[in-house]
């Protein structure tokens, strides 16, 4: 008993002026309290914070460690600590009508740390914002599927807008957005998308201030495929369309284009709605009382102006292949009701699905423009990135 006692003591107690062994008593010293002192602005309990600018943790005579702020949920806020460990800033905007918590430590010259934690809450918008975007989650699109997003409010703060959307791509490749007006942003490689692609579209939109007082008020992740890749091709000279699939020729299809008084725009054009039936009325698109056709079949839409390449049943069979004689639209033969299989126009929508593209040519008309549908490849790399 005495022997293990004495060992467990680490001293003698004899007084005899030794230094009290490897468990004495701490150095007055190391009693001190750090010199480091972490801030954090809002104060702590604030309410009613922005939800970008606002926060700031930083450090005074010391060099800040380590820096977590999470919601209630235990969603963590993305941020770095700068070099020279005096400021931490977050990646990105926080979310509106969210409770924060932050707890922060710094370190002094002599390494003696020193931790803060404060709770905050963001603001509550009066006004919001959301995105609605194209293509839809889960969806199988051809290779010009652009990733379209239209928002409800008018954006003033296109930059902030932007880095709250994220869209990227299995094989990977450079994606870039570009703005059409102030309430549309699409986002698209360099080249039509390889078939087989899986595309992510990230909306980070919760709190962003896309206008003064209007707040984003959306969180959502979309995916999407790109199947196999289809590029048609209307020459609107030979009356003929060239159907091709992963590069191999499917099928020629004798066709008629735009009349020479109402032709047919040149350009790429990316198929973005399809019907079985539609009705086309020519006072919707400029054209008055010349036609109103209840029961058009196989209808798909090329612009948002109205061009459709659809199935066709009130030209004679002759005239495919040989003239010229719609209102701009891209006409191929087909039945009343849309019930014969067989026909040129039947076989192309069963075989086309949104995002396929179709390219006029040689048509006595101009360029579509790139906002006009999905038809952002009409325009340049360099000046789509600008």
């Amino acid at each position: 008993m005495l022997l293990l006692v004495t060992a467990c003591g680490g001293s003698s107690g004899s007084g005899g002026g030794g230094d009290g062994g490897k468990g004495g008593v701490a150095k007055p010293e190391d009693t001190k309290a750090s010199q480091a002192v972490v801030t954090v602005t809002p104060k702590d309990e604030a309410e009613n914070v922005a939800t970008s600018g606002a926060l700031k943790i930083g450090a005074d005579k010391g060099r800040l460690t380590s820096v977590t702020v999470e919601d209630t949920r235990g969603n963590e806020v993305e941020g770095k600590i700068s070099k020279d460990g005096t400021v931490w800033e977050p990646a990105h905007h926080l979310g509106a009508a969210t409770k924060y918590k932050v707890h922060a430590i710094a370190k002094d010259s002599e390494g003696r740390a020193s931790a803060k934690d404060t709770t905050f809450t963001t603001l509550v918008p009066q006004n919001t914002f959301i995105a609605h975007f194209t293509p839809e989650d889960g969806s199988t699109v051809g290779v010009g599927m652009p990733v379209s997003l239209r928002f409800s409010r008018g954006i003033t703060a296109p930059e902030d807008v932007e880095k709250a959307v994220k869209v990227t791509a299995e094989p990977s490749v450079p994606v870039e957005g570009h703005w059409f007006g102030n309430d549309r942003l699409d986002f698209r490689p360099e080249k039509y998308w390889a078939a087989g692609t899986e595309v992510t579209l990230k909306l980070n939109l919760d709190g962003v201030e896309g206008r003064p007082g209007v707040y984003g008020k959306q969180t959502k992740t979309v995916k999407f495929t790109v199947g196999r890749s289809q590029v048609s091709v209307v020459d609107a000279a030979a009356h003929t369309m060239t159907v091709k699939r992963d590069g191999k020729v499917l099928k020629t299809i004798p066709v008629t284009a735009g009349a020479p008084s109402t032709t047919t725009y040149n350009g790429q054009m990316v198929i973005s709605e399809k019907y079985q039936v539609t009705r086309m009325n020519g006072a919707t698109v400029g054209f008055g009382g010349e036609y109103d056709i209840k029961d058009v079949p196989h209808a798909m839409r090329l612009s948002t102006s109205g061009t459709f390449i659809h199935g066709n049943y009130w030209a004679g069979a002759g005239t495919f292949g040989s003239a010229n004689v719609s209102h701009g639209c891209v006409g191929l033969r087909d039945v009343r009701g849309g019930w014969d299989k067989q026909t040129p126009a039947a076989w192309f929508f069963d075989n086309s699905i949104l995002g396929d593209v179709v390219v006029v040519k040689n048509s006595h008309d101009k360029q579509i423009q790139p906002d006009n549908g999905l038809n952002g490849w009409n325009m340049s790399w360099d000046r789509w990135k600008r």
